[in-house]
């Protein structure tokens, strides 16, 4: 079984997953930034999930900056939160593609238009780019010493 933390990963990806990396805490936020739900009560009749759990996820997800509650004891999503949104599009056009076998359940819309989104890769010069076209290299924020320990002995 994975533990809670990647202490030993050096990726925003393992990072990130720290905090939202469980499956009620992705659904939690699915409905409080795409449908609006704010009340602890309807987070649980939607979800069906069990009180202790979403009181967790809950704290888990206000600890960790996603989410504010306030004096009501409405929960809503945080900046944080909802820049999270391209990454819900994204994630439900893959289960559409991969596990949706009648048709996408739900379609995300432009408001002003109400033309269909999609998410994109894109090149800053060249626009669109295919998935499978894009290269990944070490950034800014990856350690010197940790690259060093990957590199093959014969190129040290």
């Amino acid at each position: 079984m994975l533990g809670k933390t990647y202490d030993g990963q050096i990726c925003s990806i393992a990072r990130s997953l720290e905090v939202v990396g469980e499956r009620w805490t992705m659904l939690i936020l699915r409905d409080a930034i795409l449908a609006g739900v704010t009340r602890y009560g309807d987070f649980q009749h939607n979800l069906g999930i069990a009180t202790n759990v979403l009181k967790t996820r809950l704290a888990t997800l206000v600890e960790a900056g996603l989410m504010t509650r306030d004096d009501a004891g409405d929960y809503r999503p945080t900046a944080m939160a909802q820049g999270l949104r391209p990454t819900l599009i994204a994630l439900t056009e893959w289960g559409d593609t991969w596990f949706a076998p009648d048709g996408r359940p739900i379609e995300y819309l432009h408001a002003d238009c109400g033309e269909p989104v999609h998410i994109e890769t894109r090149c800053e010069r060249h626009g669109e780019v295919p998935p499978d076209q894009v290269a990944v290299r070490p950034g800014p924020g990856m350690p010197a010493d940790y690259l060093a320990a990957r590199r093959p002995a014969r190129d040290r």
